[in-house]
């Protein structure tokens, strides 16, 4: 399985079982209402709490050893209802004799367990209903979707480019294809081309990419190697085609992607259970963090409007994973015509490289000197994480303009979503005068990237933050 069918596999089990313990939560506690006219148990309050984490525990079983999400999103609504009879069915089958062999069905209501039976197959049905569609919808948002490079030849291109039009799993997006022997002729509509061997680098290294995917019957292993290295330098994954050729280099995974067999290179495998754990902490986080901005808005947004006219919001162009543009939000801290006023302030640029940086910046107001100092200006960018733009711990998310001068090594900085803080941050920025050394932190945040890590970051920058060392 390649890593994105792997996140999305990972996605359909939990968001499934979450669903259903809902379904069964529901269901329940209206079946009770139905029979007892009240939500509480009054009766047999023990009995009838064993019970309902009885079939909780069944629901977890169930999901994760019978596969009951399997292909959820590719399953039409009546073989929906049918996958969700048979789970009804067996947990009727289950926990009635677990009532009868424990003795419990002397005292526990047949009616109630009707009720919960019937209610449980209607409201699953509801759940998963509405899961599939909101899920479905966020797939095919833009900023969701994996981006996909096709590199393959022309005799090769038709019949390619069919198949995965085909067989593609939602959540991808083909970016383009690179045709390798050289562009020749006219190809169908959807095909975008975006070059050949001899300029594709340059072509596709700005562009919003997370995977390739190489079929390239008649390439040679050292052309091979080197599509995989580019490629790998820039942090973005590769999936080789082994039905064409033998490749005997570092292989990562054994995967399938829409029904190729390839080879998955990656420099950092993904663990999704984590990711999805890191994201759940951003959402966590963020939430906490978008009450405190709200709290502070209106004073903070006094104190701008009191020294400059001028939005309270800064809003300004970055660009987040593997190339995705968005908008990052800030309280203001400069005057309105910063942007202008920095091209006059190039050459007293005190770091060297791509970044911008300067002490005593004359564009920076009294009141977002306090605001920078004291980190206040970024509270705004809890919205940001909620929203999946950015993350709690990660990477520094780069101006357009920067971003349109890197090159492939610099790009592998961006194959993490940015963070609102990151390893850069809590090990000295104010003494940082070199780009370099904040691609080195990124890249060393990346490759031994941890929860733990994450956790560790966050409790030095809020050292940092309250013992106010330096500022973005």
């Amino acid at each position: 399985m390649n890593q994105s069918n792997s996140k999305l596999r990972t996605i359909e089990i939990y968001s499934v079982l979450i669903v259903d313990v809902l379904a069964i939560v529901c269901s329940y506690f209206l079946a009770h209402l139905f029979k007892f006219g009240t939500l509480q148990f009054r009766y047999k309050k023990e009995m009838y709490t064993i019970v309902l984490l009885l079939i909780i525990l069944f629901c977890l079983i169930y999901t994760l050893v019978v596969n009951h999400s399997d292909k959820f999103l590719k399953r039409g609504y009546l073989i929906e209802f049918v996958y969700i009879t048979k789970y009804i069915t067996c947990l009727s089958v289950v926990m009635a004799s677990i009532l009868f062999l424990t003795k419990m069905a002397e005292d526990y209501s047949r009616l109630m367990f009707g009720y919960f039976i019937v209610l449980c197959e209607i409201i699953t049905f509801i759940f998963h209903a509405m899961l599939k569609k909101y899920m479905k919808s966020y797939y095919k948002d833009d900023k969701n979707q994996t981006k996909l490079l096709i590199i393959s030849e022309n005799e090769c291109i038709s019949d390619l480019n069919r198949l995965l039009t085909e067989r593609i799993d939602l959540g991808y997006q083909i970016a383009g294809y690179v045709i390798w022997d050289g562009i020749s002729g006219d190809y169908e509509e959807n095909i975008t081309v975006l070059g050949d061997k001899n300029d594709y680098l340059e072509k596709v290294k700005l562009l919003p990419l997370d995977e390739v995917f190489i079929y390239l019957p008649n390439a040679n292993k050292k052309q091979i190697s080197e599509i995989i290295n580019a490629f790998q330098t820039m942090g973005v994954v590769c999936h080789y085609n082994i039905d064409v050729a033998d490749l005997h280099t570092n292989v990562r995974t054994i995967d399938n992607l829409a029904g190729f067999n390839v080879v998955t290179y990656s420099m950092n495998p993904v663990d999704y259970n984590k990711r999805m754990l890191k994201r759940g902490m951003d959402i966590a986080g963020a939430l906490v963090g978008s009450i405190i901005t709200c709290i502070l808005y209106p004073f903070i947004a006094i104190a701008v409007k009191t020294e400059s006219t001028g939005p309270v919001l800064f809003r300004q162009k970055r660009v987040g994973r593997n190339g995705r543009v968005f908008s990052i939000y800030k309280f203001r801290s400069m005057y309105i015509d910063a942007e202008e006023r920095k091209k006059e302030l190039e050459a007293q640029n005190e770091m060297s490289g791509l970044m911008f940086k300067m002490d005593n910046d004359p564009r920076i107001t009294k009141v977002g000197a306090f605001l920078r100092k004291t980190s206040l200006d970024e509270l705004p960018q809890f919205f940001n994480i909620l929203k999946g733009d950015m993350s709690l711990v990660g990477t520094r998310p780069p101006t357009v303009d920067e971003y349109e001068r890197y090159d492939s090594h610099y790009k592998r900085r961006l194959s993490m979503t940015p963070g609102l803080t990151g390893l850069w941050q809590v090990s000295g920025r104010s003494e940082i005068t070199d780009f370099d050394d904040v691609v080195r932190y990124d890249l060393e945040y990346i490759d031994n990237w941890s929860l733990t890590l994450d956790l560790k970051i966050l409790f030095q920058t809020i050292g940092v933050v309250l013992l106010r060392k330096g500022s973005k």
